[in-house]
């Protein structure tokens, strides 16, 4: 399916890295990728789009002492690979010296990368993939007698594979792909109209859920916010479903990312150690899990991938540094270049029915609006939309609402989570019942 071998691949890749040592590069990096995949969306049973991609690309990173210079091309001609590590190097050679550039350490680097199962073909022809789209639009269609719009069905699949190879001898291969299935309509009552929508995406098409289900999903998720009204402001215990729970997760990550420590422009500074959840909570980092996402046996700079706890009751016990901003902190590269693998939250309660039940009343958040998040201060504000619980069973939808606290007392004040986490994720993350927030409303 790819334009490139494997081989083809490294054989590029080890020639840009002699060429950039020829040219005066004291140490480079060379990341070799390509991918392919379609489109196909469709509204009211009507084609609107059939898009095919196919792209390819060379990154390289040369180091000339301690100044770096980057440069790219998608062209893999003799030519152009030597006209783009020669702009590398010259950038470099007028970059100011920064003493913690160069490549991670070279005992850091990955040994033997096994197979984790993630690349999956999906050599589905564009007209199942738009009978596949009208299929789920029509379920969704046909589910609810208000469902009375659409915004339309999507599938996609997408392949690709990328060759990393450094000056210390590192070199390795990795190919995955990633296909999905997804549905927006539209419902309306006498009292208005409500959009939602649903999707399921996999490494595998056959993991996912049948496009049927998807569009089913996607109107009962619709329908169910009809009638949609404001609470009273005040105070009440809050619960992120699933489909949220991750961003909250996501800002923990972000305050304890190297850039932002290095940069004191977080409010986690010096927090290993320290409590900053309950401790009934722990986080993992899973990098090895076979067909997730988020797998990978090295980062993006070649360094080896293991699985850690990031908080241990509750407690921090480590950052996600690259090998440039562990060098800022004065510490080593936790192989996050690149980001987090599968991150794991452990869980208190089954599911979300009994994690509504140990709320009683409160809100249930399943939208939220705005960037109303600051992880320097912690400060948290943002719109949301969801459903108001009484007793622990949902009353009524609920939007025009906004949720505000900060996030050192969010954390400390999470009461539970639900073993619900979305199949679809590479982060385990289900949903997050917080004691008390305030909540803007009428």
């Amino acid at each position: 399916m790819f334009h490139h071998a494997r081989e083809e691949l490294s054989d590029l890749c080890r020639r840009t890295l002699r060429l950039a040592q020829e040219m005066g590069a004291d140490a480079a990096a060379a990341d070799f990728s390509e991918s392919l995949g379609q489109n196909v969306s469709v509204r009211l049973n009507e084609i609107e789009q059939i898009e095919f991609q196919q792209d390819k690309s060379l990154d390289i990173t040369v180091y000339v002492g301690k100044r770096k210079g980057r440069a790219s091309t998608a062209d893999f001609s003799a030519q152009a690979l030597s006209d783009t590590v020669k702009a590398a190097v010259d950038i470099a050679r007028y970059t100011a010296e920064d003493e913690c550039n160069g490549l991670a350490e070279a005992e850091l680097m990955a040994g033997e990368c096994g197979n984790l199962d993630r690349y999956h073909e999906w050599d589905i022809s564009t007209e199942d993939a738009v009978a596949l789209a009208k299929e789920c639009e029509q379920a969704a269609l046909e589910a609810d007698s208000r469902i009375s719009n659409s915004e339309g069905a999507c599938v996609q699949n997408s392949h690709y594979q990328y060759v990393y190879g450094n000056t210390h001898g590192f070199l390795a291969h990795q190919q995955g792909t990633r296909h999905s299935i997804s549905c927006s309509v539209v419902a309306a009552d006498s009292d208005g109209m409500q959009r939602d929508y649903w999707y399921d995406s996999a490494c595998c098409h056959s993991d996912m859920a049948a496009a049927a289900d998807i569009g089913r999903t996607a109107a009962e998720r619709t329908a169910r916010r009809l009638g949609s009204r404001s609470v009273p402001t005040g105070s009440y215990p809050v619960i992120f479903d699933t489909t949220l729970s991750g961003s909250l997760i996501g800002h923990l990550v972000g305050a304890l990312s190297g850039s932002a420590l290095y940069r004191q422009s977080s409010f986690l500074i010096d927090s290993i150690g320290k409590q900053v959840l309950p401790d009934f909570i722990h986080l993992r980092e899973e990098p090895h899990i076979p067909r997730a996402f988020g797998s990978t046996y090295f980062d993006s700079e070649g360094v080896a991938t293991a699985p850690r706890f990031v908080v241990e009751n509750g407690v921090i016990c480590g950052y996600f540094l690259s090998s440039y901003s562990a060098r800022k902190l004065g510490m080593q590269t936790t192989a996050n270049a690149g980001g987090a693998h599968n991150l794991y939250l452990s869980h208190t309660h089954n599911n979300q029915a009994a994690l509504l039940k140990e709320m009683g009343s409160g809100l249930l958040i399943t939208e939220l609006m705005g960037q109303g998040v600051n992880t320097i201060t912690g400060d948290y504000s943002r719109g949301a939309a969801g459903f108001w619980v009484e007793n622990g069973v949902i009353a009524y939808p609920v939007q025009g609402i906004t949720v505000a606290g900060r996030l050192q007392d969010m954390y400390r004040n999470i009461s539970g989570v639900a073993d619900d986490a979305l199949k679809r994720s590479s982060n385990k993350i289900g949903s997050i019942l917080i004691s008390e927030m305030t909540v803007a409303g009428e």
